[in-house]
């Protein structure tokens, strides 16, 4: 919003500082800064409001330690990360940009599944306390499982196929051999100054990704359905909505499972969406995406603004939810985290990074999945169920060992910040 008013008035009246606007890397530096003050500051504030409405933590008794000093801990803290999300990315950047829209109602979208599962959670356990008996969180997951998969696929169908079929969605291929002065279809070719040369460019639209550590690193979606003939291209788009799909569906619910340690999936999540970040702003740059030989998207530079609010929001409520936590941020938080994270990788195109950059969610997932089926292999098999970690998901698994809550969380940061690293590293290393 301020951006559209400071560009008016620069437009109109030619207000001196206005054009500071027009710069991404002051918008990016005052959304980080208002994403910072309104988490710690208004968060306060939230933490006190659920409080008062008795929003607290049920826990459940699993044999860790420390779990009972949890008990009543605020939860659906994830508020005070959407708002430090939402309302500077509103503010500073530019709302015209389909993939600020984009973003802007993933961030909601997810966050208003996980707030209708804390609060069905919540619901249970007060209809349990009126009646008098005990709350088992096994007789109340919230919303019905089901109920999350349809709105995460709904999510990711709507992503795919606006970044399918959404004529502002591009990348940019130099032209060779061509004139600048012959170019007459600015809807088609695009010329830019760079070291001092007129290059012309031409728009494509087609579906394709990044393939890290590979010279030849890009990959078409299409090819994925070249097998079947001629003129299977055409239904391409099937395939890429059921991967943006997929891709959005397990890292939420990656995120979500991180999410079991104080401090735990803020601080991985404001990692990687440092490393997200650089590949935005890269990306989006095509002075930067000419020097590293990768695909310039025209519009994307915007999202830097989202990104850096985004990284507020993590880093800002970390000063409470880290050890011991003052509040917890729910799958109100953890859902919308996951879900930012896929959704901004998919639109920079870096999908194919997401096992190394999302290493620590990764493994997390697998923990939980290797653990269930290898439980019901082992009961089928033998009348008794085993298992290969002491519990999942794995961060409790090394609690069941000894290891304090904080150690665990910071050297899960460490891992990450190590993927996101490599992740980088790919800009070059081919």
């Amino acid at each position: 919003m301020l951006f559209h008013l400071f560009n008016w008035l620069k437009q109109e009246f030619n207000m001196s500082g206005a054009g500071l606007f027009q710069f991404i890397t002051f918008r990016a530096s005052m959304a980080i800064i208002v994403s910072l003050l309104i988490a710690t500051v208004y968060g306060r504030r939230v933490i006190n409001l659920l409080k008062k409405k008795q929003i607290g933590e049920t826990v459940r008794d699993l044999g860790l330690a420390g779990e009972q000093q949890k008990k009543g801990t605020p939860t659906m803290g994830g508020i005070i990360i959407l708002l430090a999300i939402i309302v500077p990315t509103l503010l500073f950047a530019d709302l015209s940009k389909v993939y600020i829209r984009l973003m802007l109602l993933c961030t909601v979208w997810l966050g208003f599944i996980g707030f209708l599962d804390d609060y069905f959670k919540l619901r249970a356990r007060k209809k349990a306390q009126e009646a008098g008996t005990k709350y088992q969180k096994k007789d109340s997951d919230g919303l019905a499982g089901i109920s999350k998969i349809i709105g995460q696929v709904g999510l990711g169908i709507i992503i795919g196929a606006t970044l399918y079929f959404n004529n502002s969605v591009v990348v940019e291929r130099e032209v060779i051999g061509k004139s600048a002065a012959l170019v007459h279809d600015s809807a088609k070719y695009v010329i830019r100054k760079i070291d001092g040369q007129e290059r012309v460019f031409a728009k494509v639209k087609t579906p394709i990704t990044t393939i890290p550590f590979v010279k030849n690193h890009e990959f078409n979606y299409s090819k994925l359905v070249s097998w079947m003939g001629e003129g299977a291209e055409q239904f391409t788009w099937i395939v890429y909505i059921l991967i943006v799909t997929f891709i959005i569906t397990a890292v939420s619910n990656g995120a979500n499972i991180t999410d079991g340690l104080d401090g735990l999936a803020a601080g991985v999540s404001a990692i990687i969406g440092f490393g997200v970040a650089i590949f935005v702003y890269a990306s989006g740059n095509y002075k930067f995406a000419d020097y590293l030989n990768i695909m310039y998207i025209p519009n994307l530079g915007e999202l830097s603004i989202f990104v850096a609010a985004f990284v507020g929001a993590c880093v800002g409520f970390l000063w409470y939810n880290a050890y011991p936590a003052q509040v917890f941020m729910g799958d109100t938080g953890s859902l919308a985290l996951g879900g930012i994270i896929a959704s901004l990788a998919i639109i920079v195109r870096k999908e194919l990074l997401i096992p190394i950059f999302c290493g620590v969610f990764l493994v997390e997932n697998l923990s939980v999945i290797l653990q269930v089926s290898y439980f019901k292999y082992t009961k089928k098999k033998y009348g008794e169920g085993r298992r290969i970690f002491l519990m999942s998901p794995l961060h409790h698994h090394y609690q069941k060992k000894g290891f304090h809550e904080s150690k665990i969380a910071i050297r899960f940061w460490i891992i990450t910040l190590i993927c996101v690293i490599a992740s980088i590293a790919t800009l070059k290393i081919r």
